[in-house]
């Protein structure tokens, strides 16, 4: 699978999990262990897997991340929630799929970004997503759980000792009556459980399109865009919906939670409302990228082909271009984009990683500079100007690279920024900060004991009590401990 450039890191650290005990004295407990694993990925289409999720790569973009953060943060500021507590995070998976893990968290698919043809649509996703976390939806359904699964278990105890009472039992009526008992607790029990936890999925899910609702009118935005969004997902249900038990579904039956939600968001002033052209524009530009990277080539041409002469599909192509090695063509182009909109700071962002993948190192430094300076403060850009400075071998760029780092550090803590940073300090000669670097590298990629013989060498160079030798002790004593 073709995957962003170098920028676009996997994620290092996975999403911390209440683990599922998987109960294996029963079919009913197997059943249910599943089905509760599930339920943890509160999901506002057909819910993914949170074990499948910890698998896919995460996409880290900050143009793709600036966009979601402006949707996201009058949403958000209208819940009552910090923009800071809350982090959107983009999965590399093709589905139409948006989750909560826990209250700091939203995931979004790739997919849903490629077919939201509106920022509204995004935004109503975003907006359910957040009524879930408002609502402590997640906390609540743990809480079920563990009081469902309790239950269960006397269930599944009584059932076992109703079993065990008729095998014992010397009288063959009383063997078959007691027996029958038995095996209707133990079959009885997992499926009230189940029905239970699903209703109370239902109901979850319907107050959050409620909240949603709620929340673009304070914003003064529409809510079109989700009930267009649900209408989609409602006609690719239409089948399974029509012969699916409505007590064995995890979300409301569609028809019934459009009708609810068109009701109450027609009645807002907002409900016509367009989305501004400019914010249209950078969605517009968010998709183009995306294609061009996770798309093939060939899918992107078609998709935008010579005669679209808009940005979007200018940028779309000067990707593919760039993804298929051909500078000739993707250069042009790029300087196209620039030449629209020499404010712009992804544009230039784009030429210094075209330029950088070709293996110009120190012509990409122009570009990434001139970005940085239109988006100041972008710790991924940061990371990638100090990419091409460190690829450069140059002495006279390694003070600039480690600044950078430094600062992109704070905030993106992961191994190729410590890695970088590593190597710059060791250019500059300062062989124990790159020790120390190379040891936080190998502690955010898990290699406990490569992180441990670094930091150890680095602490030996570090006056005790400094803030280097800190460092060192703590991922000494963590991979010891470990």
């Amino acid at each position: 699978m073709r995957l962003f450039p170098d920028i676009f890191v996997r994620a290092e650290r996975q999403m911390t999990h209440t683990p599922i005990p998987q109960r294996r004295t029963t079919r009913h407990g197997a059943r249910m262990a599943q089905l509760l694993a599930c339920a943890l990925a509160v999901s506002m289409a057909l819910p993914v897997q949170w074990a499948e999720a910890r698998g896919f790569r995460f996409i880290r973009d900050t143009e793709i991340e600036d966009l979601l953060s402006d949707y996201s943060k009058p949403i958000l500021r209208a819940a009552g929630l910090s923009s800071d507590r809350v982090t959107m995070r983009i999965l590399n998976n093709p589905s139409f799929n948006a989750f909560v893990l826990d209250g700091r968290n939203i995931f979004m698919n790739t997919g849903t970004l490629m077919q939201a043809k509106t920022p509204n649509a995004v935004i109503g996703v975003i907006a359910h997503e957040t009524g879930h976390i408002s609502g402590s939806h997640l906390a609540g359904l743990r809480a079920k759980i563990k009081r469902d699964s309790s239950r269960l278990l006397l269930a599944q105890i009584l059932g076992v000792g109703a079993l065990i009472a008729s095998g014992s039992s010397k009288d063959r009526g009383t063997k078959e009556v007691t027996g029958g008992l038995g095996k209707g607790l133990l079959g009885g029990s997992g499926n009230a459980v189940r029905r239970s936890l699903l209703s109370y999925r239902r109901v979850q899910e319907s107050s959050a399109d409620q909240a949603a609702v709620g929340y673009l009118n304070a914003t003064g935005q529409s809510s079109k865009g989700m009930l267009e969004t649900f209408a989609v997902l409602a006609q690719s249900e239409y089948f399974t919906a029509r012969v699916q038990d409505v007590y064995t579904r995890s979300h409301p039956i569609p028809q019934t939670r459009i009708a609810r939600l068109r009701r109450r968001a027609q009645q807002s002033p907002h409900f016509n409302k367009k989305d501004p052209a400019r914010l249209q524009l950078r969605h517009d530009l968010m998709r183009a990228k995306l294609s061009g990277y996770l798309d093939n080539p060939k899918t992107v041409f078609n998709r935008y082909p010579k005669s679209d002469q808009t940005l979007p599909a200018v940028y779309a192509r000067a990707i593919a271009s760039a993804e298929l090695g051909d500078l000739n063509s993707a250069l042009p182009r790029i300087k196209r984009l620039i030449v629209a909109e020499p404010s712009n700071p992804y544009f230039h962002e784009l030429h210094g990683e075209v330029l950088f993948k070709a293996g110009r190192a120190e012509q990409a430094i122009v570009p990434l500079r001139k970005a940085l300076a239109l988006r100041k403060n972008a710790p991924l850009m940061q990371i990638r100007l100090a990419q091409a400075m460190v690829g450069t071998r140059n002495r006279k760029y390694v003070k600039e690279a480690i600044r950078n780092l430094r600062r992109a550090v704070t905030t993106e803590q992961n191994a190729l920024p410590f890695r970088l940073l590593a190597r710059a300090y060791d250019v500059n000669g300062q062989q124990a900060e790159a020790q120390l670097a190379s040891a936080k590298a190998y502690y955010y990629e898990g290699k406990r004991v490569d992180a441990l013989r670094q930091a150890t060498r680095a602490q030996k160079q570090f006056k005790r009590g400094t803030a280097q030798w800190v460092q060192a002790d703590d991922i000494i004593r963590y991979t010891k401990r470990k």
